[in-house]
């Protein structure tokens, strides 16, 4: 990609973002928060001088829901990562690129580490304590979002280094000057105790919202005990005076010792293994967890949210939605029976992506187990995403039983999406 790509990838991305928070309150929600931690890092990504990491971009799609729905925050979401995905792409491939992302990942590996250690430092104050609460809850919130970040830096890393050069130099042309690149490091003092280089507190919102220390120690993220269970927090707006997790996890419930204990011991190991560098032995860990009992999911999810492993949760819940239907079904039944509404749902739109037949098996599985709503939710997200032939395939296995839960489900949708599946179900012969 040239360097005028570039620049017209990222102009496009900071016209939209201008857009997304056009359509926002800069005092409410994540999007206040940002302006208020790091108002010359938003400023500079809606210019074009930064690209914001991926969490920053996500929490303000979020604010979209309560401003204009969830359908309409699920539609810009797919806009926004396609437009943030080529925007990150040409930064990175540019000269210079590299390198910066190697800087960038060495300090938020920094960062993830001084969060932890505030956690950790949070929880062994009294938990009760209101003040402690909400410092551990800003905490947990600068770890997930740094181990977002890490995350991410990697996965743009690896795509520099597998990408091929779109033009190579001629033969025998001296190499480029590096328009971009970092300086060279200033001589050691000694050839046994080099100088540490001496860095400046970044700016730009891909640090927004996280309480960037630039004493904290250069290392990657420590083995930490696992920290006990959280006391139960009000739910509620997410700025009314409560701390940024205060909405994010259910109510206390009764927990199994046995499931409890389990789940603290897949959270410590995928602590050992992320802070080892070990990500393919992590991913490992978390595909065994996914073929565990369904009802141990929910102690597990809190227990790695807990630790700050909401990324680690994520690609669960993907490894999860490609189960076997009948899983599936169990394991969307166990998150909305612990109260975990959201990430049931999440886990159903991700098992939309299976063929039409596995659809119609986890919709008559939930059914059995009682969950209506579920199987409803299921069907309503796979009619919105997937075609209307896809739908009218869904349909084959169970007529009618099935056919009028799909016009219901299209019809939530729009009234041009129920014509739609009117018109392929009639065409199937099934209508």
């Amino acid at each position: 990609m040239t360097v005028h790509q570039h620049a017209v990838s990222l102009s496009e991305f900071a016209r939209y973002l201008r857009y997304l928070t056009r359509l926002l309150d800069p005092a409410q929600g994540w999007y206040g928060v940002f302006c208020e931690r790091d108002p010359e890092g938003m400023r500079a990504c809606l210019e074009g001088v930064e690209i914001p990491p991926w969490d920053v971009v996500d929490s303000l799609l979020r604010d979209l829901v309560p401003a204009r729905g969830a359908a309409f925050a699920e539609r810009e979401s797919v806009r926004a990562a396609g437009l943030h995905a080529a925007s990150a792409a040409g930064h990175d491939r540019r000269p210079g690129g590299r390198q910066q992302l190697v800087e960038r990942l060495e300090l938020m590996l920094r960062e993830q580490a001084h969060a932890a250690q505030r956690l950790l430092a949070a929880h062994e104050r009294d938990a009760a304590d209101a003040v402690d609460a909400q410092t551990a809850a800003w905490a947990r919130d600068d770890h997930e979002r740094a181990s977002a970040r890490c995350a991410e830096l990697r996965r743009r890393l690896a795509a520099v280094r597998d990408a091929a050069p779109e033009s190579p130099p001629p033969p025998h042309a001296p190499p480029p000057p590096e328009t971009s690149a970092a300086p060279a490091p200033a001589p050691a003092a000694s050839a046994s105790a080099p100088a540490p280089p001496v860095r400046r507190r970044p700016r730009g919102a891909r640090f927004a919202g996280l309480d960037v220390d630039d004493e904290s120690p250069a290392s990657v993220a420590p083995v930490l005990p696992v920290p006990p269970v959280a006391v139960a927090v009000p739910r509620g707006a997410r700025f009314g005076g409560a701390s940024p997790g205060a909405d994010r996890g259910p109510a206390e419930v009764p927990v199994d010792a046995e499931a409890l204990e389990a789940a603290r011991d897949t959270v410590a190991a995928l602590l050992r293994l992320r802070a080892e560098g070990r990500s393919g032995e992590a991913h490992g860990v978390l595909c065994e967890a996914a073929a565990r009992p369904a009802d141990r999911l929910p102690v597990l999810a809190a227990q790695l949210r807990l630790a700050g492993l909401d990324a680690d949760w994520a690609t669960l819940l993907w490894e999860i939605s490609s189960l076997p239907p009948a899983a599936l079904a169990a394991a969307a039944a166990a998150l909305s029976g612990a109260g975990r509404p959201e990430d049931c749902d999440r886990l159903l739109r991700q098992g939309v992506a299976r063929p039409a037949a596995e659809i119609a098996d986890a919709v008559a599985a939930l059914e059995r187990a009682g969950r209506g709503p579920q199987a409803r939710a299921l069907l309503g997200a796979f009619v919105r995403v997937r075609t209307p032939q896809d739908a009218a395939r869904v349909a084959e296995s169970d007529p009618g039983r099935l056919v009028p839960q799909l016009l219901a489900a299209a019809r939530e949708v729009s009234g041009a999406r129920e014509r739609d599946v009117v018109h392929a179900l009639r065409v199937a012969g099934i209508g």
